[in-house]
């Protein structure tokens, strides 16, 4: 909270004036978050065809999560934050759970109504296929820390949509 208080210049009692705990704060700074990346998806979506195709949509989506934007970048190292907070946190453990489920049910409907309208091959596990899509999520921090970029986690994406929404033989 020091650190915070001091990067924006104003003293640990203003600071505790609007927050009284530091996951109190990135509770904030998590939500606030949360609606810049959906106010980036809807703008995305916006660009996209009508009706987009669910594979567009899953892409957009990923990216967004990724930090390959300086507005991305910073919602990625908060995200980090709050979920190292969240280790040691029932409390913002739990809140991050509601999201994160939110999320993942939110990408399992979009790739069972692909499946439901033969976007992809029948016989795949919608629940598999909707993990494997979030754990691209994972390559967040490979690019936060240079291991990897941006264009082979953009390449990483791609390729796995392409299987998933590869047409059948």
């Amino acid at each position: 909270m020091r650190e915070v208080a001091r990067e924006a210049d104003v003293s640990l009692g203003q600071l505790q004036h609007y927050f009284s705990s530091r996951a109190e704060m990135l509770s904030f700074a998590m939500e606030f978050a949360a609606e810049q990346t959906s106010r980036r998806v809807e703008r995305g979506l916006r660009s996209l065809d009508r009706p987009p195709h669910p594979r567009d949509v899953l892409r957009l989506i990923l990216t967004e999560m990724l930090p390959l934007r300086p507005d991305s970048r910073a919602t990625s190292r908060m995200n980090a934050a709050y979920v190292l907070e969240a280790m040691h946190d029932s409390t913002l453990r739990e809140h991050i759970g509601v999201g994160l489920r939110d999320g993942r049910a939110m990408v399992e409907h979009l790739i069972r109504e692909a499946m439901s309208h033969g976007q992809i091959r029948p016989g795949r596990d919608p629940i598999i296929e909707t993990d494997l899509v979030l754990a691209l999520t994972g390559l967040a921090p490979l690019l936060d820390l240079n291991a990897i970029e941006p264009r082979a986690a953009l390449a990483a994406i791609d390729q796995h949509l392409d299987r998933l929404f590869e047409p059948a033989p």
